[in-house]
């Protein structure tokens, strides 16, 4: 079972999530919260793998609340809720740790196709939402000066990788894209979030758009 948390001050918004969610067998809603500084707490209590979180709420908002839960030993995937796919909050949330967003009016059946891969480790934006995201960033060019300097020491299969996983691609793909074996792409990426100083897949793959090593 893939254990759920759902974080959204909108109660018809976390029935919603709830019904859509307990339809699959393998996916269960374990708690719920109408906040930021709840959500957290109910991370710690509950060891969920996925949290789906909204960013506008009361008190403690949602993008407090995923840099709080990402910072956790061993966090759970975090997956932005949003009204619109173009939203500057989106781009704030990923900086902060997310590994993606949902628009809330996500079809069921994709939806839960999206926890699963979320709860797989896998990056929850696609390629185009992320130049979308990256062409609404203000700072857009500080971003990405600071970006190309922090991937300045890469090496070319290292920079290979990071376009790879900017373009939203898994670790098999990759490996066959490239003709590397799935075990030398994964060992590739973990050394490379260490070295980017990346909390997950999605800030890296952001990274790479910003830095223009995707094609746009």
């Amino acid at each position: 079972m893939i254990p759920v948390l759902v974080a959204d001050d909108e109660p018809m918004v976390c029935a919603h999530l709830r019904t859509i969610l307990g339809s699959a067998g393998d996916i269960e809603v374990v708690a719920q919260a109408a906040d930021g500084a709840e959500a957290v707490e109910a991370v710690i209590r509950h060891r969920p793998r996925v949290v789906l979180m909204d960013l506008r709420m009361p008190g403690v908002d949602g993008l407090t609340a995923i840099a709080r839960i990402t910072a956790l030993p061993d966090p759970p995937a975090v997956v932005a809720l949003t009204t619109f796919d173009a939203d500057t909050y989106v781009i704030r949330a990923l900086r902060a740790g997310a590994a993606g967003f949902l628009v809330k009016s996500t079809p069921p059946e994709d939806l839960i196709g999206l926890v699963r891969v979320a709860a797989d480790g896998h990056t929850v934006l696609s390629p185009s939402a992320a130049r979308r995201l990256v062409a609404l960033s203000a700072d857009s060019r500080e971003r990405g000066e600071d970006a190309r300097r922090r991937t300045a020491g890469l090496t070319d299969r290292e920079r290979d990788v990071l376009a790879c996983l900017g373009s939203g691609l898994s670790n098999a793909d990759i490996a066959a894209r490239l003709h590397l074996a799935e075990a030398t792409v994964k060992s590739y990426v973990s050394r490379m979030l260490v070295k980017l100083d990346c909390a997950n897949r999605t800030q890296a793959g952001l990274l790479a758009h910003e830095a223009g090593l995707v094609a746009r």
